[in-house]
Formats: C-alpha cells, sequence, structure tokens
C-alpha cells in the first residue's frame, strides 16, 4: 500500500470515527486508553511519546477540535491521524471495506 492511499484511508476512517463520534462518547475513554497502553508498550520510543502526548492533549479540548484534527487535510492531520488512539472503535469489518473500496479505486485510476 503506497503513503498516498495510506493517508486517504487514514483521512477516511477519520471522517467515519468523527462521523459517529458525538453518539459515542465512550470512545474518547478507549482511544484514553489506547493512549495509556501505547506509552507503556513504547514509551521508549521518542516520537511516538510526543505523538501520543499530542493525543492526550487534544483529547482534553472540545469535541469539535478532535472531530477537526480527524478530518483535517493538512499535515498535522495526517501525522496525528498516523498514530490515532481511536484504533479499535470501528469494526474490522467496516475497516477493511473502507481499505478494499479505496485500494480498487486507486488502481482503476
Amino acid at each position: 500500500m503506497s503513503h498516498q492511499l495510506i493517508d486517504t484511508v487514514s483521512l477516511e476512517l477519520g471522517r467515519r470515527i468523527a462521523s459517529e463520534l458525538r453518539r459515542r462518547p465512550e470512545w474518547l475513554d478507549l482511544a484514553r486508553s489506547n493512549l495509556e497502553r501505547w506509552t507503556r508498550q513504547n514509551g521508549g520510543v521518542p516520537s511516538l511519546r510526543q505523538s501520543y502526548e499530542e493525543w492526550r492533549m487534544l483529547l482534553s479540548r472540545s469535541l469539535d477540535d478532535v472531530c477537526s484534527v480527524l478530518t483535517a487535510e493538512t499535515e498535522e492531520g495526517q501525522r496525528l491521524r498516523q498514530n490515532s488512539p481511536f484504533a479499535g472503535v470501528l469494526p474490522p469489518r467496516e475497516v477493511w471495506e473502507i481499505k478494499a473500496r479505496l485500494r480498487h479505486a486507486t488502481s482503476s485510476t
């Protein structure tokens, strides 16, 4: 999978998450829990530790701010989505559907 396709997939996943987040505030708790676990597991990697801290700070802000980053078509949004703490909130089947659809769309252009 190319970097461009990975970024396109992460943006689409971010859009799906943002569209549901207001109805599913428990996803914020899951994201915080993921960050805690990942920090314990990967705390020795400075770049990951920095990303986790950015997400921690973001998750303490408004829901609009969180959704804005999840859907931002900017370098910052792209960078933060690479380590999105919302892993596991969408059903695997939905994630695979998005990946397959976008992979097919990319290969047919």
